[in-house]
């Protein structure tokens, strides 16, 4: 079985959350069997910014579902979308 890269899109609540923090907190919340890889922070509007998370999972059915459920369960994120995904 080979790998999953997913890249997800986290909005956070609002301009007050520390995306650092968020970064750390959406490491921790992740199923044992996920990695977060890298992550990169870019402007939306009005000096709002997204977190950009590359996690990698191993390939099975579901997985997506599972990392943005719990991407969602974090305190500070508003919204997840994921924006790409591919084979390792």
């Amino acid at each position: 079985m080979g790998e999953v890269g997913m890249q997800y899109r986290v909005l956070p609540e609002g301009l007050d959350v520390d995306l650092d923090k968020l970064k750390h907190e959406i490491a921790k919340a992740l199923p044992k069997e996920a990695a977060l890889r890298a992550s990169e922070t870019r402007p939306v509007a009005y000096g709002l910014n997204a977190l950009h998370v590359l996690i990698v999972i191993d390939d099975k059915k579901g997985g997506a579902e599972q990392i943005e459920d719990a991407i969602s369960k974090v305190p500070g994120v508003q919204s997840v979308e994921i924006v790409e995904m591919g084979l390792l």
